[in-house]
């Protein structure tokens, strides 16, 4: 009997599907429906998940309704149905883009019997006329595809999603199967406690997805990063991440005017538009598409050999559901993501203003991802570990950290020390008041609670936060420290912890890259993606230059050129003022106040060593940024508050002082002393003003901060820092 339940559902497999055989557990979850359980899917991005309810849908008697979370991801899904059947009817959705008689086709379908699968959003099944309508049909079973809308711990919690339940029981009860491809235990036993399905049978793939390799870079220059990047893998297929509409829009405008085929997709774009350019990339008429987190779910293309990150996302498990959409045919798929710390102090200011609970979980979701992006560890590790799967290997040899690792540090005593005073402190704690303690930082949280005079208290204060950090992430890898999932965030030590303070045995922990921007600046060359290293050789000779040249001066020698730009110098071989004028961080004025001698060496250089250049790597800008320019010089001309300048083209302070800064680094001369005039006291102008002058070794903000003190704000040294620029350097 067995037996040919086996071969009937591999020729319904055939037949309907044309594979002939099962994916991982396809056919377990598919068996356990057909026998009309409870079902929870917790299978990653091209696992097979569709499957698992469309073939028990057509093979059951009714009609199986799927709530799923937008449009286009229905849209794909009906179409793709409707290709495995000569009846139109076999599946259909109901949504708001229907108008009143494709409504009654679909009512009639359903009712005649031809449809086996109905798609619903969430907020169209709670409407009383389709409750009312699907009370007349028989319901096979209700699947919940991406499930970890549910959650509000989910990347992407939806509350509609927590309507489901009480509107199944309204509409007759009927097996349910939740599918998601992203869900750590404190979801999963969230969506299942929400659906009322706390004895579903669960299966669970691996998270493990060996053909992509995982790399995250220091946010520095990322246009430029991009662009070579794009055209050193030609002709493929790849989907770049931004938050914000803004920036995707910036971003596909400078993609094409370097002649990518670059289209943008958000949620701002009318629906036509967004679908034309979604067919255009599935179609291949367009090799990138440029998102907002909105693009891609569901979406089957099998050959995106690229997911770039422009900013860092939210949460890991939006991280891992993105970069799922890179080789879902098991060719290789790159997953590049730029991290800056200033991004994750961004994402916390636009939380500010929401309920104080979402802050909470948003704060730790987004610490999960600061610990990913910074930790020095096996990326794959600690991604899979965060989906409660552990992960034998030491070295995965598919990830930046594992390709290039830093060099190891016996930790032994440190992880020693971490779990006695957890076990001392108690479980009521998270990592980082645990580190806080150890460091002995005097918050006044530790305060209340007395830690301040506890023994731990600034026991580990020869290293800092960071380390501390690195630490506990290691314990919680090796299994010794448990976090409440209930409570999440908070640690407390288990028996193998125990065990391990009874008797220790040598740990190496690598130490966290240090992202720090500043300093990345004043690095030695770091390569820039494949074949775009600088040419370190040309790169020293440069630095030599510009000391000489800022002697000549009497000037700081970053005020002539910054690193970036002669190691963008060291990759172009600019050989003219024009050429000189695309460099990073080098305009017309720059150019042609110092340019000359360092064409001079570069074109010597260049003939005696033969060189090919790479000219066709020039990237062109485009005209709104240029607009932006014009714009804040016109108003610095005249005077016009910053403020004023900020609102006037939607930028936050921080960014105006980032273009001014792009505006003078470049050479232009701009007379700022008017706003200084006004918002600094004189003499703290003059004492910033001769650091640069006298003392600062480079432009470094952290140098500065550290070298001034606490009296002075890095807003006030930045202002300072543009006026030094302006006037010696431009």
């Amino acid at each position: 009997m067995k037996q040919n339940e086996d071969s009937l559902l591999r020729e319904k497999l055939k037949e309907y599907f044309g594979f002939s055989s099962f994916k991982g557990n396809q056919e377990a979850v598919i068996r356990n429906v057909l026998s009309g359980k409870d079902t929870f899917v917790l299978m990653p991005t091209g696992g097979g998940k569709s499957l698992c309810y469309q073939l028990p849908a057509l093979l059951m008697d009714g009609v199986a309704i799927v709530i799923s979370p937008l449009i286009a991801l229905m849209k794909n899904q009906v179409d793709a149905m409707r290709t495995y059947s000569n009846d139109a009817g076999i599946a259909h959705f109901l949504n708001s883009s229907l108008n009143k008689s494709a409504v009654a086709q679909v009512r009639n379908d359903v009712l005649e019997g031809r449809t086996k699968l109905l798609y619903f959003a969430p907020e169209s099944l709670t409407k009383e006329d389709n409750v009312a309508f699907l009370r007349k049909v028989k319901v096979s079973f209700y699947a919940i595809d991406e499930a970890h809308c549910i959650s509000e711990w989910g990347h992407d919690f939806r509350p509609e999603y927590r309507r489901i339940r009480p509107i199944i029981n309204e509409i007759g009860t009927a097996p349910l199967i939740a599918l998601t491809a992203t869900a750590t235990p404190k979801v999963q036993m969230d969506i299942q406690k929400n659906l009322g399905m706390s004895d579903a049978s669960v299966f669970k793939s691996s998270f493990n997805r060996p053909n992509l390799y995982y790399e995250i870079r220091p946010k520095h220059d990322v246009d430029r990063e991009i662009i070579r990047y794009i055209k050193q893998h030609e002709g493929k297929s790849g989907i770049i991440y931004c938050l914000s509409r803004k920036k995707v829009e910036e971003l596909t405008e400078l993609l094409v005017a370097n002649g990518i085929r670059a289209l943008a997709y958000h949620a701002g774009m009318d629906a036509q538009t967004r679908a034309a350019n979604q067919d255009d990339f599935l179609m291949e008429r367009a090799d990138v598409i440029v998102a907002t987190i909105a693009f891609g779910m569901g979406i089957d293309k099998p050959d995106v050999r690229y997911v770039i990150h422009y900013d860092i996302p939210k949460s890991l498990e939006g991280y891992y559901q993105e970069t799922g959409r890179a080789g879902r045919d098991g060719g290789d798929g790159h997953c590049l993501t730029f991290y800056s710390y200033k991004d994750i102090q961004k994402l916390e200011k636009f939380m500010q203003g929401k309920p104080v609970a979402e802050q909470e979980i948003g704060k730790l979701l987004l610490l999960e991802t600061v610990s990913y992006a910074e930790s020095s560890m096996c990326r794959r590790k600690t991604l899979l570990h965060y989906f409660g799967e552990e992960y034998p290997e030491e070295n995965c040899g598919c990830c930046d950290n594992c390709l290039h690792p830093k060099p190891k540090i016996d930790a032994q005593a440190s992880l020693r020390m971490a779990l006695e005073a957890l076990r001392d402190l108690g479980d009521k704690f998270k990592a980082d008041y645990l580190a806080s303690v150890l460091v002995g930082k005097n918050t006044a949280l530790i305060k209340s609670y007395g830690h301040n005079k506890s023994e731990w208290f600034g026991a580990g204060a020869d290293h800092d936060i960071r380390y501390w950090g690195a630490v506990i992430r290691q314990a919680l890898i090796m299994g010794l420290i448990d976090k409440n999932i209930e409570n999440y965030g908070l640690l407390s030590i288990n028996a193998k912890g125990e065990e391990f303070i009874a008797a220790p045995r040598p740990v190496y922990i690598t130490l966290d890259h240090d992202y720090d921007e500043e300093e990345k600046e004043t690095d030695a060359v770091a390569p820039t993606g494949k074949g775009g290293a600088a040419d370190e050789e040309l790169f020293s000779m440069l630095k030599d230059l510009r000391k000489k040249v800022a002697r000549q001066h009497d000037l700081p020698p970053f005020v002539i050129f910054q690193d970036p730009s002669l190691e963008d110098m060291a990759i172009q071989y600019p050989i003219t003022i024009e050429e000189m004028q695309n460099i990073s961080g080098v305009g017309v004025g720059k150019a042609r106040k110092f340019g000359e001698e360092f064409i001079r060496l570069i074109r010597t250089y260049v003939e005696e060593k033969e060189i090919v250049r790479p000219q066709d790597m020039i990237v062109k800008s485009v005209g709104n940024k240029s607009g932006n320019k014009i714009f804040i010089i016109q108003a610095i001309d005249r005077k016009m508050d910053f403020e004023d300048i900020a609102r006037a083209k939607d930028l936050d302070f921080d960014e105006l002082l980032t273009e001014i800064e792009g505006i003078v680094n470049s050479g232009t001369k701009l007379d700022i002393s008017y706003y200084i005039e006004q918002v600094i006291d004189e003499d703290k102008s003059n004492d910033i003003y001769l650091y640069f002058k006298e003392d600062a070794q480079s432009d470094s903000l952290d140098e500065a901060i550290e070298e001034l003190g606490g009296d002075y704000t890095e807003e006030e040294i930045r202002l300072v820092r543009i006026k030094f620029m302006c006037e010696q350097g431009n």
